[in-house]
């Protein structure tokens, strides 16, 4: 069996609300997002900072449903400025085709549409 590390989900355009450098780790990602990308509180996920380039790696925490929040935390707070848009992505190690969830958000970090992988195309 080979397994194939692909997209699983994506949450395209958030803006990042909070950097918190004193807490513990993670990324606070609003609740209703969180559900809609399929993704689970302690999931591992890659946030690429779209204003700066900077990339990396960390889990998932439950932020309110409905706060818009997009909070980086810990050593990561230094990678983001509060603004900045980032995208947050989620993969999985399957050995069948992966029809990933992609989430589009409005400027306050709430749900907008979903977008199907094969027209990945952000444009409205």
């Amino acid at each position: 069996m080979r397994l194939l590390n692909l997209l699983k989900s994506k949450i395209h355009g958030v803006t990042v609300t909070e950097a918190n450098v004193d807490y513990v780790g993670s990324i606070g990602i609003d609740a209703d997002l969180v559900e809609r990308a399929g993704l689970c509180a302690g999931e591992l996920v890659h946030v690429w900072d779209v204003d700066n380039g900077q990339r990396f790696e960390t889990y998932v925490i439950i932020a309110p449903r409905g706060s818009g929040q997009i909070s980086v935390n810990g050593a990561a707070a230094r990678r983001v400025e509060v603004g900045h848009k980032a995208i947050i992505a989620a993969f999985v190690l399957t050995d069948e085709p992966e029809d990933p969830r992609i989430v589009l958000v409005d400027g306050g970090n709430r749900f907008d549409r979903m977008l199907s992988a094969r027209s990945e195309d952000p444009a409205p």
